[in-house]
């Protein structure tokens, strides 16, 4: 059996499977070869993205660290790290069709292909994900950085997670500061059971809801303002306009029998792609059961794990999540709302895990492989 494993995506999931295989499979499986393909030559901690657009407040190595120093450690001809974007998968070949930019295309050969490309925000404008090159991440998160400094009124569409801290941390740094946080849903977070109290805290800080209406419109004026009509008829007139809504998986260039109806990669019990032969995926390109950091280390953990046990010739183990569903919110740099499966954890204790320093840490464990 062949023991060239792909990964295509450079983030939590990719990085997180790479480091496994080199790490804990490679060792028995001297000639295991790992090849990491990513748009982007740096590693992205995203979770830090809703602080890092607050002016002076992180810096970039704090978030963002090159990925090949940390690949280095491993033996000779292991692991080969390219950037580019896969562009299409020819399934009958087992091959990956690759835009290297300046150097053209390449085609990769994989007897195990995995699929962690994740999903771009709708509006990769802003900083909330690593949508195209290291130059671009940094001019998106600098340019937004600039915008919420220089604003004194905000309106922040989308109440998920991401526009929840987006708007705390905001609020929490510019007090005086007008945060207009719109929700879609009658309630913020998707109607989570901790929706209720993401909310007392964000009105704690004085940022403004608008829930049940959607932003329609949103038009630039001569002036540098921008015109946000919602749904309701309601027109905002806010010096900074932020998006937070919506994801879109990168897909594009999978075969559309591998997808479902949202263009998500379908996968079984074992992160196998269904229909498809030696090829897994895990992360935001399935968001199963939600797109989720604790979610997508439990499932890299378990497709490596299966590569692992496919070169043993032993059966696969189903992938199960996290033992308990964390879900929590940061509200600014003090507080915040969260629950331990149907449990709700104070705020200090929200603060504690999550708020005080947003996983940052963790950016440097990720591209070093210290993380596992």
């Amino acid at each position: 059996m062949g023991k060239t494993v792909v990964v295509l995506g450079g983030s939590l999931g990719g990085l997180a499977v790479t480091h496994r295989l080199l790490k804990y499979t490679q060792p028995h499986e001297e000639d295991l070869k790992v090849i990491l393909v990513s748009k982007n030559s740096h590693f992205f901690w995203n979770l830090a993205s809703v602080r890092a657009i607050v002016p002076n407040l992180i810096k970039d190595d704090q978030i963002i660290a090159p990925i090949q120093p940390g690949l280095a450690q491993y033996p000779p001809g292991s692991v080969e790290f390219i950037v580019g974007a896969a562009t299409a998968v020819d399934v009958a070949s087992r091959t990956v069709q690759v835009d290297t930019g300046a150097d053209g295309l390449c085609v990769l050969t994989y007897d195990h292909l995995v699929l962690a490309t994740g999903a771009n925000a709708a509006d990769a404008d802003f900083p909330w994900k690593a949508c195209g090159s290291h130059d671009e991440l940094l001019t998106s998160l600098h340019r937004t950085a600039e915008q919420v400094g220089a604003a004194k009124h905000i309106v922040i569409a989308g109440a998920g997670s991401t526009g929840v801290e987006v708007a705390g941390e905001i609020r929490f740094a510019f007090p005086s500061t007008t945060v207009i946080l719109v929700s879609s849903g009658s309630s913020l977070v998707g109607g989570d059971s901790i929706a209720g109290n993401v909310e007392r805290e964000l009105r704690r800080l004085g940022v403004e809801i608008r829930k049940g209406v959607r932003a329609e419109e949103a038009t630039p004026l001569p002036d540098g303002k921008t015109r946000v009509v919602l749904s309701d008829g309601e027109e905002l007139t806010t010096d900074l306009y932020l998006p937070t809504m919506g994801l879109v998986p990168n897909t594009d260039f999978l075969p559309s029998e591998w997808l479902n109806e949202h263009r998500y990669v379908d996968v079984d019990d074992e992160m196998r792609v269904k229909g498809a032969e030696n090829v897994w995926a895990v992360g935001d390109v399935i968001s199963k059961p939600r797109a989720s950091v604790i979610y997508t280390d439990a499932q890299a953990a378990g497709v490596a794990n299966n590569i692992d046990l496919k070169f043993k010739g032993e059966p696969l183990e189903y992938v199960r999540g996290p033992t308990v569903d964390a879900f929590l919110c940061s509200i600014g740099r003090s507080r915040g709302a969260g629950r331990l499966g149907p449990v709700p954890v104070p705020s200090i204790a929200v603060w504690a895990v999550k708020g005080r320093t947003l996983g940052m840490e963790r950016t440097s464990k990720y591209v070093d492989g210290s993380m596992w």
